[in-house]
């Protein structure tokens, strides 16, 4: 797995490629989210559009950031959901956890609070 992130209007934008299977490509994943938390970012969209597999691991690492963004105030967001991902989080009911958006601008409007 490959993961880039970058800020976008004070929102930490996460784009993941490849299978999300946990160790030891998930400890990037979350090293990059943990240094952004320390700069005050409270709202994160996460882009699965190009995640192939995720397994349990991969879904405990999900839930995982969603607590850490809610913790302290803010939220995540799914950005469209490759197929196998998708159907994961619809079998173990993340689905109604998870916010899920189609696409970067919407996930943006969701976490960026109106003027």
């Amino acid at each position: 797995m490959t993961c880039t992130s970058s800020l976008k209007g004070g929102v930490l934008l996460v784009r993941l490629t490849g299978d999300l299977i946990g160790s030891p490509d998930t400890e990037q994943l979350i090293e990059s989210v943990n240094q952004h938390l320390g700069e005050s970012v409270t709202n994160c969209a996460v882009d699965l559009s190009e995640i192939r597999y995720i397994n349990s691991s991969g879904i405990g690492v999900l839930v995982s950031l969603l607590t850490k963004f809610r913790s302290r105030g803010g939220e995540m967001v799914l950005i469209n959901p490759a197929d196998h991902p998708k159907k994961i989080l619809a079998l173990t009911k993340l689905n109604n956890i998870f916010a899920v958006a189609s696409d970067e601008a919407s996930a943006l409007q969701q976490l960026t609070p109106a003027a």
